[in-house]
């Protein structure tokens, strides 16, 4: 999702937009209203959003990344914005405003989805603190027929001359919620005998290679970086074996070697423990893999049985599995000062990514951490608790940290009962 920032962030990306598609002397790109465009006599195209309206799909969806079954957060604000597109020639001239508005048509035409790059490059300078670039929903651009009597309607009420104009669509934007979602702590276990949990089995054989599992060696938790994960499936085995791994901010997949041993049923790898290069695009320094939600698929190469010397390569399904975050320190406790304002700083391993959502859960409280600009671990989150005159003693919460939606261990198993950890309690003074 993105910040409040976002209308002006797609009206700053198609400004530019239209400004390398025109890229001619004396050609001139605003953004003013209809009574107000004319600037010169020069050549000029006036981008003007004009409507706005809430998007009926998405208004209700639950807030990416954000929240999870049986949590409450309030949905993001997911708007449609309307554009007009105006075109003025030099010295009023209709052929030389035609031939400005074509042009302009033709490079909104040529870009009806606007990717991440183009957005954060056009934004760079003028809203480095945009984030429209990093929401899940692609940005669309739909040209929309307006009708003569809608035209009329819209340049009566600017009280202007009438010029031919080109309207579009530009869907979806998601302006995130300002307000926490609340977070219920999680359940210790089920009623079932064991906490074993539903399954399921496929029963239809395929000839290619496909995989129906991922398991850690705590599923209930979640994979750990150094962690043996096995991947369970069909007709894996063959001449060469390659993992390939990816995250939702990996430019392309991570290719890992698989353990030794594997069988058609299974295979097996680790999980890299320390810095690598990671696939981003353009290259960053060698990190830890961060955490979050990575899906992992196999790359087969075997003989083909039919043709003797000729070999095959495939590539089976995708499944998900969650790489937890873990607290490696956590302050006992922090004090409030006299308006009920506390801090806290923590270590996490791995360390975040700064495009990643990263939140504090202090029981049913989600708090948001604070801006960071490059890789981390160390995280900092300021929150309000009641005043020490309002409530004079101390309070203690669980802790948690969500990383794009994956939590750290809140739950000891060790025991016959599962129980809360007590290393992640701490308490504010």
């Amino acid at each position: 999702m993105s910040n409040a920032l976002a209308i002006a962030a797609v009206t700053t990306t198609l400004r530019s937009l239209l400004d390398r598609a025109l890229d001619a002397p004396g050609v001139e790109v605003t953004t003013l209203p209809p009574d107000k465009a004319r600037t010169g006599a020069g050549d000029q195209v006036n981008l003007f959003l004009y409507q706005m309206s809430v998007d009926a799909a998405l208004r209700n969806a639950p807030a990416p990344r954000q929240s999870k079954p049986g949590e409450t957060a309030e949905p993001p604000l997911a708007l449609n914005l309307f554009y007009l597109v105006t075109a003025y020639g030099a010295n009023d001239n209709d052929a030389l405003g035609h031939r400005l508005l074509g042009q302009a048509m033709s490079a909104l035409h040529d870009h009806p989805l606007l990717d991440r790059d183009q957005i954060r490059d056009a934004t760079f300078d003028e809203l480095p603190d945009s984030d429209l670039h990093t929401q899940v929903e692609r940005v669309r651009i739909t040209w929309q027929p307006l009708g003569l009597e809608d035209l009329s309607k819209l340049w009566t009420t600017f009280q202007t001359q009438f010029r031919i104009s080109a309207a579009y669509q530009v869907s979806a934007v998601l302006i995130e919620s300002t307000r926490a979602a609340r977070t219920p702590l999680p359940v210790l276990g089920r009623a079932s005998p064991g906490d074993a949990g539903p399954s399921a089995t496929g029963n239809v054989a395929s000839p290619f290679p496909a995989i129906h599992s991922v398991a850690a060696p705590d599923p209930l938790l979640g994979a750990l970086p150094g962690q043996t994960l096995s991947v369970g499936g069909v007709n894996l085995a063959g001449t060469s074996v390659a993992v390939r791994i990816r995250h939702s901010l990996f430019d392309e997949d991570l290719i890992l070697p698989p353990l030794p041993g594997g069988t058609a049923a299974e295979a097996r790898f680790v999980l890299p423990a320390g810095p690598i290069m990671l696939p981003f695009a353009p290259p960053r320094p060698p990190a830890p893999l961060p955490a979050g939600f990575y899906t992992v698929a196999l790359e087969v190469v075997a003989d083909d049985p039919e043709h003797p010397g000729v070999a095959f390569t495939r590539t089976t399904n995708r499944l998900a599995f969650p790489l937890a975050p873990d607290i490696v320190a956590l302050p006992a406790s922090a004090g409030r000062d006299p308006e009920g304002r506390a801090s806290l700083t923590l270590t996490v391993a791995p360390p975040a990514q700064p495009e990643q959502v990263v939140s504090l859960l202090l029981d049913h409280r989600q708090v948001p951490a604070q801006p960071r600009a490059a890789l981390t671990d160390t995280l900092t989150f300021e929150f309000t608790n009641p005043t020490p005159a309002q409530a004079p003693a101390p309070v203690d919460y669980f802790v948690r940290v969500r990383v794009d939606g994956i939590d750290s261990a809140l739950i000891d198993r060790a025991g016959s009962e599962p129980v809360f950890r007590n290393d992640r309690r701490v308490t504010i003074t």
